[in-house]
């Protein structure tokens, strides 16, 4: 390792501090690469937890330990092991609702949050590729003006509560249409909800397009819910 002048590379008022701690001394001064965890540079560690967040919540809604291990091509004693780890990202268990959602999206797991509720709470399974696919992109959660979402046709309603999920909305050519729930949407206009919490689905490269060239500096996202 070749040493440097430290009075050539550091500001001399820096380095006047520096002079008060350890003048004449040899220092090493770490890149900073050295305080982080196993697996965070290669970013190995991140895929490990978001892995073993969808591991419990497929668990949490009925899917076995035989049939998570066959999925990931563990052991059931590595299953099992996830399933009842008492680690922090515990807490992102997943439930179909707006908090949950937001949870998911400051970590950079919108789309698995949206896996889970297109799978566990709507049971959409034949229309799940289109959510999931790799030309869609998604943009939220953010607070949406409902008078913005076209009507198709009638809508079933019920009494809405304040643990609802947040809509899923798809932007195509210009306008917004409710996909999957619209009784979500018909309670939200029987209690004369204004804005609310929303994702929006964008399949269309011109779709994203024009939505970012629009709305991106309108809609403001949701942080905490």
């Amino acid at each position: 390792m070749n040493y440097e002048n430290a009075s050539d590379i550091i500001p001399e008022k820096l380095l006047k501090e520096i002079q008060k701690y350890a003048a004449g001394k040899l220092l090493y001064i770490p890149t900073g690469e050295e305080k982080r965890g196993w697996g965070e540079k290669s970013g190995y560690r991140n895929q490990l937890q978001r892995r073993n967040i969808m591991i419990r919540n497929k668990y949490a809604n009925g899917v076995t330990v035989s049939e998570l291990a066959d999925e990931y091509f563990l052991s059931l004693d590595s299953i099992k092991k996830i399933i009842y780890s008492k680690k922090d990202d515990r807490q992102f268990t997943y439930a179909p609702t707006v908090r949950s959602a937001v949870q998911y999206a400051n970590i950079g797991m919108l789309e698995e949050w949206i896996y889970c509720y297109m799978l566990h709470t709507q049971n959409a399974v034949p229309d799940l590729h289109d959510f999931m696919s790799k030309e869609c992109l998604y943009f939220g959660v953010v607070k949406f003006p409902l008078r913005l979402i076209e009507l198709d046709g009638s809508m079933p309603g019920n009494d809405g509560t304040d643990e609802d999920p947040p809509l899923l909305i798809q932007y195509k050519e210009g306008k917004f249409y409710c996909i999957e729930q619209k009784n979500v949407l018909a309670a939200l206009k029987q209690r004369k909800v204004n804005a609310y919490p929303t994702i929006i689905l964008l399949k269309e490269t011109s779709d994203y397009k024009r939505f970012m060239r629009y709305y991106e500096n309108v809609l403001f996202y949701i942080n905490h819910a």
